[in-house]
């Protein structure tokens, strides 16, 4: 029996049912991808909710591979022009702003701080009127096992660092103090949930594929892509199902090629490429970008 995906299941929870639009947007910076991909050709990503690939195709020849149909077929909508609809991701993450208040976080105050531009005066808001203790114990709360169990199947969790609520905490303090939140979309996009609009569509250069993605590459020609976007495709996967995968990229790139991965896990120590700390929405640990050759 081959290794499994945890997103072949097309749900967040544990109870069996149809699969689901899971993101309506993306929580990754493509910028990175578009700067590291200069100058490259063929491009394979992930599809999710189709920001990467709509941003790549200006430049790169994209195919755009997905395990859930109904995920794909959101992303194509949006190449073609469609506008951007609720995933799962979003309404848990809307739930959680409904809680925001109780910490003394009024929308208010919130936009006051996205439009701040210097990163000193954003730490000093932050660490004055955000992080305050009525915030930092009900996140760790919202973000603790017990209550991520509720909305996620164990898979889905079993990646995460232990006191994750803290963890996360960590990530977005180093994010405001890195990059501007007034010309940040992905901080607005978090905190309001608002400010990250559809790109601009680009279907005519972007191949839909519904499929796994190890099968799909592992059915490729060698040495065929020049890039790769990999979104956190291996949080909750098998240890086999990573080894196959990373094996079908390898044969899948060129020489030069360059992969891109993300994960919610923290990074070991020895972890070299990470630029996680270059991604405006400031909430993974690893965003590992590399030669296929050195996976």
């Amino acid at each position: 029996m081959k290794p499994k995906v945890a997103w072949q299941v097309g749900r967040f929870d544990s109870w069996a049912g149809a699969q689901r639009l899971l993101f309506g947007r993306m929580y990754e910076d493509v910028e990175i991808e578009h700067e590291a991909f200069q100058g490259k050709g063929r491009v394979f990503c992930i599809a999710s909710a189709g920001d990467t690939a709509i941003r790549l195709a200006g430049e790169h020849e994209v195919v755009a591979c997905d395990i859930n149909p109904v995920q794909l077929a959101y992303a194509e909508r949006r190449a073609s022009g469609s506008p951007a609809e609720m995933g799962a991701a979003e309404r848990v993450m809307s739930l959680a702003r409904t809680l925001l208040p109780l910490a003394g976080w009024r929308v208010s105050v919130l936009r006051e701080f996205l439009a701040l531009s210097n990163v000193t005066e954003q730490i000093f808001f932050w660490r004055n009127h955000l992080d305050t203790w009525r915030f930092r114990a009900g996140f760790d709360a919202l973000m603790s096992r017990p209550i991520l169990r509720v909305m996620y199947a164990a898979q889905f969790l079993s990646f995460l660092p232990p006191s994750f609520g803290a963890v996360l905490r960590k990530r977005l303090e180093k994010g405001f103090a890195r990059h501007s939140n007034a010309s940040n979309p992905y901080a607005r996009a978090l905190l309001l949930g608002e400010g990250c609009e559809s790109p601009p569509p680009r279907a005519g250069n972007i191949r839909f594929v519904m499929a796994d993605a190890a099968s799909w590459l592992e059915s490729c020609p060698c040495r065929c892509f020049d890039a790769f976007s990999l979104s956190n495709i291996l949080d909750g996967a098998e240890s086999a199902y990573r080894s196959r995968l990373l094996r079908a990229v390898r044969r899948a790139g060129t020489k030069e090629a360059i992969v891109i991965l993300r994960s919610f896990a923290e990074p070991p120590e020895a972890l070299n490429g990470n630029h996680a700390d270059h991604d405006r929405s400031s909430l993974w640990g690893i965003v590992e970008v590399r030669r296929t050759h050195i996976l």
